[in-house]
């Protein structure tokens, strides 16, 4: 088994714990202090580091549920699709285009955030990190079969009540 190394194999992942903190809490600071915490968690667990299959799918695992228990704690309401959802703006003509591109990214965003828990939680870890069903089962500690189950049921509903809501009045 190799030998892990905090330097070249727990602080590389500070941006991807970032990443998946600020898209649970919707809060720069927040995920600033979450990551520093993830990282005192892992390097205190140094001596269990040998029973660990994959260190980036534990730190990982950590960063999520100290995210989750921030956002527990404060009773919030977050949104998981992050600002550079907006960029698809900048490419619009017209100031009711930019409006109703905005609307639709915000109706996105509130659709991701009604999810239940552990398909919030799939959807993200597959679609805005681009981890695998393997990885993000890990991370999850659920298996693969149910990664894909929950993906599968976070994208219907999402597309079901994105198009229910865009097409109310019409």
């Amino acid at each position: 088994m190799k030998k892990i190394s905090f330097r070249n194999d727990v602080l590389p992942l500070k941006n991807e714990l970032y990443r998946l903190a600020l898209r649970i809490t919707m809060s720069r600071e927040e995920a600033e202090d979450i990551v520093q915490d993830t990282l005192i968690k892992v390097w205190d667990k140094r001596s269990d580091w040998g029973d660990i299959g994959s260190i980036e799918a534990y730190s990982l695992r950590i960063c999520r549920n100290l995210s989750l228990d921030r956002i527990k704690k404060k009773e919030n309401n977050n949104d998981l699709l992050d600002e550079s959802s907006f960029a698809l703006l900048a490419s619009t003509t017209s100031p009711q285009d930019k409006m109703i591109e905005k609307d639709r990214v915000m109706l996105v965003r509130e659709i991701v955030a009604s999810l239940p828990e552990k398909q919030r939680s799939c959807m993200q870890l597959r679609e805005f990190e681009g981890k695998s069903y393997k990885e993000i089962a890990e991370v999850l500690n659920i298996s693969e079969e149910q990664v894909k189950v929950n993906i599968f049921r976070a994208r219907q509903a999402v597309k079901q009540l994105y198009l229910k809501l865009d097409n109310y009045g019409l």
